[in-house]
């Protein structure tokens, strides 16, 4: 059984005025990580944002909550994220998805195709990108890439390879991420048309998908972290004030109506913290990634669980 290990991200252009002061504060707070979604609109761009982030800490591992492969060659991820470990000591958790967002797609002028064809582009890019962190020399002709005599350096801290995530929420993407990465990243699964499909979102969906991982993972299920995406989150009394509180319970009642949610988090500390025990104990859900609004919150959770 694997120890609670707790990420905060970001995905709000408002914290830029703060940046340097929330990333110190998230490591101060005993966060193992700081993570950074990837869409376009008024949010940081990631790599620049970790590269500052990294900086001024020192201990909190930092990453992309996930890099939307279509939108870059792999040769260029290998060569950004390879950077950032060197810079940050070898702290990168390099996080890697198919994307999702339909308006990403539309701003970029790029087809949103469908599912299957983003997961075969994101798998062969994949490849290419552990072979080149790895320290290869990469010649690659492929369905989508063409490299030649293609390498990276310098190369990351971390060897073989930066942990990957590998985040989704549909079957296919699960068995790869399974198989190959390091933390496996639950997300509710998304429609055709970008849309998360409801019932994926309860509890009992959740559980349907970490059944999928561990028939994938087989030996390596018990190595594997498994991480939640936590789309909004928030602490029922305590010492919040009575705003926040009252609108933590108000939420709280969707996620209730549908059997609860790992992707919903309201309640008070002690059924937070209750509820985190035994979706462990349950599924091996060990993990969870904090939305930024909620990074004070949850602080009491993240000292009283982290590395149990």
């Amino acid at each position: 059984m694997q120890p609670f290990r707790f990420a905060v991200y970001a995905n709000d252009a408002e914290l830029a005025e703060d940046w340097a002061a929330f990333a110190r504060r998230a490591e101060e707070l005993g966060y193992a990580a700081l993570y950074v979604t990837d869409h376009l609109g008024r949010q940081l761009a990631p790599t620049a944002a970790l590269a500052a982030a990294a900086a001024v800490t020192t201990t909190i591992r930092i990453g992309p909550y996930v890099l939307a492969n279509d939108f870059r060659h792999p040769l260029l991820v290998a060569r950004e994220a390879a950077t950032l470990d060197r810079l940050s000591g070898g702290r990168l958790d390099l996080g890697l998805g198919a994307g999702w967002k339909v308006s990403d797609y539309r701003q970029l002028g790029m087809a949103y195709d469908r599912p299957g064809l983003r997961i075969d582009r994101l798998a062969e890019s994949f490849g290419i990108i552990r072979r080149l962190l790895s320290g290869e020399e990469v010649t690659h002709h492929g369905r989508f890439y063409q490299l030649e005599r293609a390498r990276v350096f310098p190369l990351p801290v971390q060897r073989p390879h930066p942990p990957f995530i590998l985040g989704g929420g549909g079957p296919r993407m699960l068995r790869m991420a399974a198989r190959e990465a390091q933390i496996v990243g639950f997300v509710p699964q998304f429609s055709t048309g970008g849309r998360p499909l409801l019932r994926y979102v309860a509890e009992s969906g959740l559980a349907e998908r970490v059944a999928i991982v561990r028939r994938a993972a087989g030996e390596r299920f018990d190595d594997l972290e498994l991480n939640v995406f936590v789309a909004d989150a928030g602490v029922v009394g305590g010492s919040q004030p009575i705003g926040p509180t009252l609108l933590a319970l108000l939420r709280s009642l969707g996620p209730a109506a549908i059997g609860g949610s790992a992707y919903l988090l309201y309640g008070t500390l002690d059924q937070l913290r209750d509820g985190m025990v035994r979706r462990r104990d349950k599924l091996g859900i060990n993990s969870y990634g904090i939305p930024a609004r909620a990074m004070e919150a949850f602080a009491p959770l993240v000292a009283s669980l982290s590395g149990r």
